[in-house]
């Protein structure tokens, strides 16, 4: 099998994608010297700076490894895989308990109205501080 050099800016511009930022964002993320222009160019290069590759990874909320390591024709090498040898067929038996999440859901409304009681006395002592004026 013959071994090829990783695209990182070809990933850059998959996993940008895959996650909806446009490159304008992904520039104005990365500073006001960048624009869209300069994101396009930077994900054609087939190298990037290692400080650079970090910032992007940052602001696109995943590993730098990732975007080093990924291989398109690994990927679809695995997916075909496993599509062919019926791998991908998953069997969905939920493990959860519906009394376990009634009783998480009642938790989070009692820490909901919790909050708003709490956000209530303060204002309620703003507006009595602004009456006593």
């Amino acid at each position: 099998m013959p071994t090829h050099k990783i695209h990182e800016g070809r990933n850059i511009k998959r996993f940008r994608e895959m996650l909806g930022i446009k490159q304008d964002a992904l520039a104005a993320d990365l500073g006001d010297d960048w624009n869209q222009q300069k994101v396009s160019l930077l994900e054609q290069k087939e190298s990037i700076d290692a400080s650079l590759l970090q910032q992007v990874a940052a602001i696109l909320k995943i590993p730098a490894a990732a975007i080093e390591n990924f291989d398109e024709e690994q990927a679809i090498t695995v997916i075909s895989s496993t599509f062919n040898d019926n791998a991908a067929v998953v069997y969905n038996n939920p493990t959860i308990n519906p009394i376990d999440k009634i009783v998480q859901l009642h938790e989070e409304k009692i820490a909901l109205y919790e909050r708003m009681m709490k956000e209530k006395d303060e204002m309620m002592a703003r507006l009595e501080k602004l009456i006593s004026k």
